[in-house]
């Protein structure tokens, strides 16, 4: 019983160690480049309005 109650604690935290993987990768390939496009998305729609605006 101890063997199996070490290698189902043991493949547990295996699993949560590779979905916490998945996750940060997720995010800095797909979620992080969104986010800086949006941002240089904003900031030339910023420029763009200084600039029709000072016209």
């Amino acid at each position: 019983m101890k063997r199996f109650l070490s290698g189902f604690l043991i493949g547990t935290a295996a699993t949560v160690a590779a979905a916490a993987s998945v996750v940060l990768t997720v995010k800095k390939q797909v979620i992080d480049p969104i986010d800086e496009q949006q941002v240089a998305h904003d900031e030339k729609r910023k420029r763009a309005m200084r600039k029709s605006a000072a016209r």
